[in-house]
C-alpha cells in the first residue's frame, strides 16, 4: 500500500500521533518563548561572518526573519503536521540554497532551538513529564530539518543555490523543487 509522501517523512524520522499530542500540550509553555529563540537562533547565523553579512545585508531584513522564525517555531506546537506543513519547510531549505546559507550553518541553529527548548523545559516540567516532552521536541526538529535538508539538496543540485536566477529558470522554481521532493519522500515507505 502506497503512504502519503508526509505519512512517508513522519514514519522515516518516528514521529507518530502521540509525538504531535504532547507538541500540542507542550504549546503554552513554549509558544511565549518565539522571540527568544529567534534571537538565539540568528545570534547563531550571525557568528558566521558571510552569514552575518547576509543577514544585515538590507534593510529590515533581520526583522522580518525574525517574524518569519517566529511563525515557524508556533508552528512547532500547533499539532498540525501536514502536506502544508511540510512545503513550508521545504521552502525553507530552498530559500537558505538560495541565499547561500550554509546548511551546515542552519542545522547547528536549529539544534540551539532545542538546546533552548531543553533549557526551559527542565525548569517548567515535572521530572516524569520531561522525558515524553523531550522525545516528541526532539522528533519534530528531526522532521524539519530532514525537510529542510532535502529541499536544500535539490535546490543546489538544481543550481539554484548563493543568487541564481530563480525568477527565470524555466523547470527549476519552487513548484518544481517542491514537485522534486514530494516525488523523492514518496519512495521512502512508512512502517
Amino acid at each position: 500500500m502506497e503512504h502519503d509522501p508526509v505519512d512517508a517523512l513522519l514514519a522515516r524520522v518516528g514521529f507518530r500521533p502521540e509525538h504531535a499530542e504532547q507538541l500540542v500540550r507542550l504549546r503554552p509553555l513554549m509558544h511565549p518563548l518565539a522571540h527568544e529563540m529567534a534571537l538565539a537562533f540568528y545570534d547563531h547565523l550571525g557568528q558566521d561572518p558571510s552569514t552575518r553579512a547576509l543577514l544585515w545585508k538590507e534593510p529590515g531584513r533581520v526583522e522580518r526573519l525574525y517574524g518569519n522564525f517566529e511563525q515557524w517555531y508556533r508552528q512547532l506546537f500547533d499539532g498540525v503536521y501536514d502536506e502544508a506543513y511540510a512545503e513550508t519547510r521545504w521552502r525553507i531549505g530552498v530559500v537558505h540554497a538560495r541565499h547561500g546559507v550554509r546548511i551546515s550553518a542552519l542545522i547547528p541553529a536549529v539544534g540551539q532551538v532545542y538546546a533552548l527548548a531543553l533549557e526551559h523545559l527542565l525548569f517548567a516540567l515535572r521530572p516524569l513529564d520531561l522525558p515524553p516532552a523531550l522525545e516528541a521536541l526532539n522528533k519534530v526538529l528531526t522532521l524539519d530539518t530532514t525537510l529542510m535538508a532535502e529541499s536544500y539538496e535539490l535546490a543546489t543540485a538544481a543550481g539554484l543555490e548563493h543568487g541564481a536566477d530563480w525568477e527565470t529558470a524555466p523547470q527549476q522554481g519552487a513548484e518544481w523543487l517542491l514537485g522534486q521532493a514530494k516525488r523523492r519522500s514518496a519512495f521512502v515507505r512508512g512502517g
